[in-house]
């Protein structure tokens, strides 16, 4: 049977590392999907080599970095997909007018598809499902009734699973323990779903990264201007991202980091 973790480079999946190192729970092959060097947050990737790798290997356990790959061969990325000349694809969660996030797709290509290939390349059928750790803890266990399986997969939650349940607080506690720091949530530079205090704190320490992300805005605005359509934003606010995000500061109550988040367990882990 394959047994495997979902690992999202965030604090719940890297204290499943931890566990597993300490044999605390039955997992050896944690699959990272990178959705791309130019797509995932810089401090998740650098967290990942530096951190996660190096601690999986000292511990016999597999840690594989997967990726998008085309039919001959090359790699796809998010970023790539949305800054494409001539694309109209908007794989991401923008904000629409009203407020709201539009459909996407970014989660299913770049992470779900990207680890089911994995997992049926060595072996995992509907008749012999995988079985796959999500790392959810208690104080986001609504997350679980979302996460929607595949025929190849049977979803667990072992952070769930031990007694008492583990909550984020917890993971933290098993990962310095561990001797290893606290890893920032896991997620792409640009997600729409990234709570304004984030986008704050991005403006504040990571003020390139911030442009970056106002540049992206800007773009994907002017490809919708030319084909006569409305348009999209980084956040709920309805302006453009420099506009409605402040340097971090003390922020007002409906400014925390529940704006949104990913409904299945495969990003902000």
């Amino acid at each position: 049977m394959i047994r495997v973790i979902s690992y999202g480079g965030g604090v719940q999946s890297t204290a499943l590392l931890v566990l597993a190192a300490q044999q605390r729970i039955d997992f050896g092959t944690f699959l990272f999907a990178n959705t791309g060097d130019d797509s995932e947050d810089p401090a998740t990737l650098d967290y990942l080599h530096r951190y996660a790798q190096p601690y999986a290997a000292v511990h016999g356990i597999e840690l594989h970095e997967l990726h998008r790959t085309r039919r001959d061969g090359s790699v796809e990325t998010l970023y790539g997909r949305l800054t494409r000349e001539g694309s109209r694809s908007l794989p991401i969660p923008v904000r629409m007018s009203n407020g709201a996030p539009g459909t996407r797709s970014c989660t299913a290509d770049f992470k779900i598809k990207v680890v089911g290939r994995w997992l049926k390349e060595h072996g995992a059928r509907p008749n012999t499902p995988a079985t796959v750790g999500i790392g959810i803890s208690l104080d986001e266990i609504e997350r679980v009734n979302r996460r929607r399986a595949m025929p190849y997969e049977i979803p667990v939650y072992p952070l769930l699973d031990l007694r008492p349940p583990m909550r984020r607080h917890d993971c933290e506690l098993v990962i310095a323990a561990a001797g290893l720091p606290i890893p920032s949530k896991s997620a792409c530079w640009f997600c729409p779903l990234k709570p304004v205090r984030r986008w704050a704190e991005m403006r504040r320490d990571r003020e390139a990264l911030f442009r970056e992300a106002c540049a992206l805005e800007a773009l994907l605005n002017a490809r919708r201007c030319s084909l006569g359509r409305d348009p999209v934003w980084l956040t709920r606010f309805n302006m453009p991202l420099a506009r409605a995000v402040q340097v971090a500061q003390g922020m007002l109550p409906g400014f925390g980091d529940d704006d949104g988040t990913c409904d299945n367990g495969a990003c902000f882990t």
